[in-house]
């Protein structure tokens, strides 16, 4: 689905310049949804990304459907969830944005932190889940990761997510396909924060070689996308994370 075009909160176009390099310090603005149902927490939230100086936050949205408006007109990088909204379950909200957006980087910042929301965020597709109480700075942290293209778990929710996740395959018995040294090469700088660009300019292949070896693993370890993939591979032991 064509993304509209990048917009401020005043409807604006804003120039970017080249991708940062994670630590802040480009001049590239990470535009930012902040989607939650309380205001008090938006509130907080909004104050602590806008003191960032890469961070812009171009919106807020209290509800799943006023989430999927404001993407429509404002096109954020970034999507900040909370797993549960006053018009739908969170995993319901989740569905009904990868539904219309499928690309959208998106990060579920919650305190719901049990094992089958957890699995179920990351089987429908979240590049990020971070727990409400988790600090500040690991959020920051989340949201630059996501924005180059990585995927962020909070280590409190891991450790579920990998014994549910991987130990899926072995409870039903499906042996899992062995990765070529250059999947494994790919998934680990995946695992990394790295993106398609920057993995063909270490690796010296294509983009294009890049996504044809991201379709072979996601095959291979019979998951969906690539937060899964990462999880299921760590927990064999296959990556580090």
């Amino acid at each position: 689905m064509t993304q509209p075009s990048k917009q401020t909160g005043s409807g604006s176009r804003r120039p970017t310049a080249d991708a940062n390099n994670g630590d802040g310090c480009g001049n590239q603005e990470i535009q930012i949804l902040v989607v939650d149902d309380h205001p008090v927490v938006r509130y907080g939230l909004v104050g602590h990304l806008s003191a960032q100086p890469d961070f812009t936050v171009v919106g807020e949205a209290g509800s799943s459907l006023d989430c999927l408006e404001k993407i429509a007109s404002l096109s954020p990088d970034v999507v900040l969830l909370d797993l549960e909204m006053s018009d739908a379950s969170g995993v319901e909200a989740l569905c009904s944005l990868r539904h219309t957006y499928p690309d959208m980087p998106t990060i579920v910042y919650t305190a719901h932190g049990s094992d089958w929301r957890v699995v179920e965020a990351i089987r429908v597709g979240v590049e990020g889940y971070l727990m409400k109480n988790a600090p500040i700075e690991k959020l920051i942290d989340a949201v630059r990761l996501v924005h180059r293209g990585g995927s962020y778990l909070d280590p409190m929710v891991t450790s579920k997510v990998m014994g549910a996740v991987g130990g899926k395959h072995h409870r039903q018995g499906v042996p899992l396909g062995r990765l070529s040294t250059r999947e494994t090469s790919v998934l680990q700088m995946m695992a990394e924060g790295k993106r398609n660009k920057d993995i063909s300019e270490i690796l010296h292949i294509s983009e294009r070689t890049v996504k044809f070896h991201v379709s072979s693993m996601l095959g291979k370890l019979q998951v969906s996308n690539r937060t899964e993939a990462v999880v299921v591979a760590a927990e064999q032991g296959i990556i580090h994370i």
